[in-house]
């Protein structure tokens, strides 16, 4: 039972994230913390809801649930979504929008399903102020998710609004960029803890760089986002949300505070102009540096670090190209960069063999609709076999 003032929360993210944002959101507070799939459901108050919008790296949305109830016909639907208790979540000026994820045999249509929970909360508007908010299909104050899986049928607040990869500090991110959620995830998942360098060789539009330096800076990833949909909610309470973004930015570290590099490097002087352009946006351009160099030509620092990155898949190469890119990728990395541990992350498993490395670690993850492997390979001077013995 849950004490006074708290409730369910639901942190959506991606597949293989999931361990990750637990851990986010037990270091805020989160409690009875339970992994699902792509999400992890914890009891929060208010405060903590604020506070896991503003900082969970690796969710996408934070979702309230408030009604869960078996429904196996449209009628039962209506009554049931007509009995909550719409005008404590709604003003009757703000707009709301129906967001339907089916499952079910009994509800072949989402469109339809999304209809009839519109009119159930038009209808209880009416009978109660002879007037109702509107509906707004692409800017609305009150996102709702309606989920129904088989007879069960969820109805949740989205206290996110637009999804929480959206920082801010991305305009354009040119072609194919990363996810910033699964960027922040592939930098926790390689266990980097901003003591060492990290370094993006093959950085494109900045984003796993930017994440890392939020990440090491201890600035909260949405920081610089103006909206979230709980602002908008009847009980929203500005002055704890104030407390906690002040709170948040005198947390942050000074980057001449850090003792370490955080180095991008790209072949592609239009991707580093874009890169430069989304570290400015994001505040962090103190501690990012960035080179116009191929990874054939990137100087290694000397101190041990992590480099992570997500080269080219090779939709626009020849297969014997992309062999012999991935081939040579993995000769630098034997040669180069003794010492560091190496993160790559790449949908093209054929090409992932041609690195002539064997993985520690071999970790599925996806990056759009595209299945990948998110692969460690520790560096270091001499056999496999040498470094075991010594070790």
């Amino acid at each position: 039972m849950n004490n006074p003032g708290e409730f369910e929360l639901i942190a959506s993210t991606l597949f293989g994230l999931e361990k990750i944002l637990a851990k986010e959101i037990k270091s805020i507070g989160g409690k009875n913390i339970e992994i699902q799939n792509r999400a992890v459901k914890f009891i929060a108050n208010t405060k903590l809801m604020y506070e896991a919008n503003l900082k969970l790296r690796t969710a996408l949305r934070i979702l309230k649930p408030l009604a869960s109830f078996k429904s196996r016909d449209q009628y039962s639907l209506y009554q049931n979504i007509k009995r909550i208790k719409w005008e404590k979540h709604l003003n009757i000026d703000t707009s709301f929008l129906i967001r339907p994820v089916v499952f079910s045999p009994h509800f072949n249509h989402s469109k339809f399903v999304a209809q009839k929970t519109k009119d159930a909360i038009a209808d209880r508007f009416r009978e109660k102020y002879n007037k109702r908010p509107s509906v707004s299909l692409d800017y609305p104050d009150v996102p709702i998710l309606l989920h129904i899986s088989g007879e069960t049928v969820t109805v949740s607040l989205d206290s996110s609004g637009a999804p929480l990869n959206q920082r801010g500090y991305r305009q354009s991110g040119g072609e194919a960029p990363l996810n910033e959620v699964l960027a922040a995830g592939l930098i926790q998942l390689s266990n980097w803890e901003a003591k060492t360098n990290f370094i993006d060789p093959m950085c494109g539009s900045g984003t796993l760089l930017i994440e890392a330096a939020m990440f090491a800076l201890n600035i909260p990833p949405n920081i610089n986002r103006l909206e979230f949909a709980f602002m908008k909610w009847p009980d929203f309470d500005k002055n704890t949300w104030e407390e906690i973004i002040d709170k948040a930015k005198s947390s942050t570290i000074k980057p001449e505070e850090l003792k370490i590099k955080i180095i991008g490097s790209d072949i592609n002087i239009d991707k580093l102009e874009l890169t430069q352009r989304n570290v400015s946006r994001a505040g962090v351009s103190r501690i990012i540096k960035l080179r116009n160099k191929s990874f054939d030509q990137f100087i290694v620092p000397a101190k041990k670090g992590h480099v992570v990155f997500n080269p080219p898949y090779g939709e626009r190469l020849k297969v014997e190209q992309i062999d012999q890119f991935y081939e040579g990728i993995g000769n630098k990395l034997k040669n180069n960069w003794e010492g560091y541990q190496a993160w790559i992350l790449s949908c093209n498993f054929d090409a992932i063999k041609k690195i002539g490395l064997k993985p520690a670690k071999k970790i599925k993850l996806f990056n759009g609709k595209l299945e990948c492997k998110f692969l460690s390979y520790p560096l270091f001077e001499g056999s496999r076999k040498d470094h075991l013995i010594k070790n």
